[in-house]
């Protein structure tokens, strides 16, 4: 449940750090029944005087494009997965009026970043947020400079730092217990704008908010002069053999070994270590041994590595209408894939 002021206090927040006015126009292109399209594509402009441009297919980048270069669009609020199809197929001359790029709701790959840049001349400015937190929690912005003096803004890696208005710090996931900058961890926010909590699930809510603190359930890292890094969902991490692995780290690595195409980790049960790693790769002319050689000498630990026969190349990944990757539906996948292992073994 958003309140009007937790709304509100998050378009305060972002217009401290983008400013938008009468002469501005965003380029609307997320669904609005998320939170991301729905707070900065409808109320941010609304409640600066800017204009809006509304496009209802984000991933129809012909589309995209006439609608930025008609609209002369400053602002553009998207995922990359929807950067990924306006690098294929929108020009430089139809995005020439773009000022700012924001992207969050999945991880940011920097191969993507930097073919965005080296194309268009615009910076990827990768955000970080959350439902609970209407969304927006942290942003990269531009760096800036004034007599001489440069102040960072963004740092490659990581989502930024928090937007005015919203506090953070990093506690042990077990005991609650505040940890020093550099220290993995579970993050916690709190501002005006987190929400009042789920509608009729008192239980649910509890086991979210302590005290005014929102559990992201998100693993980071802080560092001394406030950027985070995520390393992954806490749910996003397999115990294999009483180790913890890391999803989003394997991920990491994939997208080094084969940059420029996507891919995710997942997991199914294993009766001997407890869970075993599934790795799902859309790309072309690499075989699951390749792509299980080039882990094996990439320095991830063997624990780390999906066997060759659970690493499965596929044409596409499963995708929301957010842009955000179907975790669900790979979970699915995963599961029905490893039934079918079962059997021929049993056969």
């Amino acid at each position: 449940m958003l309140s009007h002021r937790n709304v509100i206090a998050n378009v305060d927040s972002v217009s401290q750090i983008f400013r938008m006015d009468h002469k501005h126009t965003i380029a609307g292109v997320l669904p609005l029944f998320h939170s991301f399209g729905f707070t900065f594509t409808l109320w941010f402009p609304l409640l600066r005087g800017a204009s809006a441009a509304y496009h209802p297919q984000p991933l129809d980048s012909k589309g995209i494009g006439e609608l930025v270069e008609k609209s002369r669009a400053s602002f553009l609020p998207a995922a990359p997965t929807f950067c990924q199809a306006y690098l294929r197929g929108c020009s430089k001359e139809q995005f020439a009026s773009l000022r700012h790029v924001m992207v969050g709701a999945e991880k940011l790959q920097p191969s993507l970043a930097q073919a965005f840049f080296e194309k268009f001349g615009i910076q990827l400015l990768e955000g970080y947020g959350a439902t609970e937190m209407a969304p927006v929690i942290a942003v990269n912005i531009p760096d800036r400079e004034c007599d001489g003096i440069k102040q960072s803004g963004a740092r490659t890696g990581t989502v930024g730092q928090p937007v005015p208005g919203v506090a953070i710090k990093v506690v042990h996931p077990d005991t609650g217990e505040r940890l020093p900058y550099g220290s993995e961890g579970l993050l916690l926010v709190r501002g005006p704008n987190r929400m009042l909590g789920y509608l009729d699930r008192p239980s649910e809510t509890a086991a979210v908010l302590r005290d005014e603190w929102y559990v992201t359930g998100d693993i980071v890292k802080l560092d001394a002069e406030g950027f985070i890094q995520i390393v992954d969902r806490l749910s996003r991490f397999s115990k294999i053999g009483g180790e913890m692995v890391s999803h989003g780290r394997i991920e990491e690595v994939l997208g080094t070994v084969l940059p420029g195409f996507p891919s995710v980790i997942t997991s199914v049960e294993d009766r001997r270590k407890g869970e075993r790693l599934v790795a799902f790769v859309a790309a072309v002319n690499v075989t699951p041994q390749e792509i299980w050689q080039r882990l094996m000498l990439s320095g991830l630990p063997k624990i780390c590595v999906p066997k060759p026969e659970d690493i499965h190349v596929v044409d596409t990944l499963p995708s929301l209408a957010t842009g955000k990757l179907d975790l669900r539906s790979i979970k699915r996948m995963a599961l029905e894939l490893a039934s079918e292992l079962s059997e021929q073994f049993v056969r």
